[in-house]
């Protein structure tokens, strides 16, 4: 939603999933998305290659291996919503 903030869709009471974890500690519902470090780590292995004289065309392209899940149930309790057991066991993070 272009032009739509986090505070704007809880005040009309619209639940959103976001792609980044700081999202959901500013108050969003839940984020679901790549492991920023891990892809910084997978970044430094291309660095290192690079440096070691590997040709960067001939480096694999390489998707995120890691994805976190970050829920905040106190704006799941705002928005009336209850979070299934389920889904807060496969859970990297609660925010409570």
């Amino acid at each position: 939603m272009l032009g739509s903030s986090r505070t704007d869709r809880h005040a009309r009471g619209q639940a959103a999933v976001y792609s980044q974890r700081h999202f959901v500690a500013g108050g969003g519902l839940i984020s679901y998305g790549a492991d920023f470090i891990d892809q910084h780590r997978q970044a430094a292995g291309y660095v290192d290659r690079i440096l070691k004289g590997a040709k960067p065309a001939d480096l694999p392209v390489q998707a995120p291996t890691k994805y976190e899940l970050v829920i905040n149930l106190k704006t799941a309790k705002a928005l009336g919503l209850t979070v299934p057991d389920s889904l807060l066991a496969r859970a990297d993070e609660v925010i409570e």
